[in-house]
């Protein structure tokens, strides 16, 4: 191929190739990010370092464009969720991250993480809730219309233990790996 009077090397193209590559899949990757609750600047930064092995602050903020309170604040969330960890170097005095690129232990550590959430707070109310409509169950002289109002609100909570405890049945078989029993990971 000519540029002008040069010729283009086949390293030059093959640079291109690869680098536009990379830019399909770092904008994938940033688009999807908002499945693990981060910010379109933090999701960018996630992908972008899964082509790099690691980076400190500095360059980061060089690479991506971003101001180093957005800079802090997508890598924090990032090390919150599990996607980036930090990374010492021996005679650096800069702190450099390293992103997870191991995408089933990000999905196991993200979603987990949600679901115990989930599981714990619901269920945890729902305790709360039914120790409330226990005592409802012993006032005298409440109207037939509320005793069953709270007689189906407790058969309601009790319908949804189910969910929740199924939920973190699914987390620990997730967590555990058990998962790819049922669903293996393939190279298709």
């Amino acid at each position: 191929m000519k540029r002008g009077d040069n010729m283009i090397s086949n390293d030059e193209i093959a640079n291109k190739k690869i680098e536009d590559a990379k830019k399909d899949v770092v904008n994938a990757i940033t688009e999807t990010m908002d499945l693990y609750g981060v910010t379109t600047a933090a999701g960018r930064l996630y992908a972008v370092m899964q082509f790099k092995d690691q980076m400190n602050l500095d360059e980061m903020q060089k690479e991506l464009d971003m101001s180093k309170p957005s800079m802090s604040t997508s890598v924090r969330k990032l090390r919150e969720i599990d996607m980036m960890r930090k990374d010492y170097q021996h005679g650096s005095r800069k702190q450099s991250y390293i992103a997870e690129k191991n995408y089933f232990n990000t999905f196991i550590s993200y979603f987990c993480l949600m679901w115990d959430r989930e599981a714990k707070m619901n269920l945890e109310a729902i305790h709360r809730a039914k120790i409330e409509l226990n005592k409802t169950f012993e006032y005298e002289d409440v109207s037939e219309e509320l005793m069953q109002d709270a007689r189906d609100i407790y058969n309601q909570l009790e319908e949804s233990k189910i969910y929740y405890n199924w939920l973190e049945r699914l987390s620990a078989t997730v967590r555990s790996e058990e998962i790819f029993n049922y669903v293996p990971k393939k190279r298709e």
